[in-house]
């Protein structure tokens, strides 16, 4: 009698390791895990930037409030780009404007329309 019911026990807790080990499986989210800004700033780096690279990393360092990295990447991307799309030079003006750059003199805003 006592060899069934030990059977029974070791089974029970085999089982019971086995879903205990399915739910604690983890699992990496690469995208969640990789800041794609410095993805971007080492493929810049490599000499493989492009006018949608330059706008990911002053868009993404815009909204990130790193306004002064934003101002530079706003300007790779005027330097690569025409026409300058108004959305782009309004970005970059709040970021001189935060900065404290001169905004009137400022050739790359020269290019557009008064925003």
């Amino acid at each position: 009698m006592k060899s069934p019911k030990f059977l029974l026990i070791i089974c029970a807790i085999l089982f019971s390791s086995v879903i205990v080990a399915q739910q604690q499986t983890s699992t990496i989210d690469v995208n969640k895990d990789v800041d794609l800004l410095v993805v971007y700033e080492a493929y810049v780096a490599d000499g493989y930037g492009t006018p949608e690279i330059y706008k990911k990393l002053a868009n993404g360092n815009y909204f990130r409030d790193n306004y002064k990295a934003a101002a530079k990447w706003y300007e790779k991307l005027f330097e690569t780009e025409t026409p300058i799309k108004k959305i782009h030079a309004f970005r970059y003006k709040q970021s001189l404007k935060v900065l404290k750059r001169d905004i009137a003199s400022n050739p790359h805003l020269a290019k557009t329309s008064k925003i």
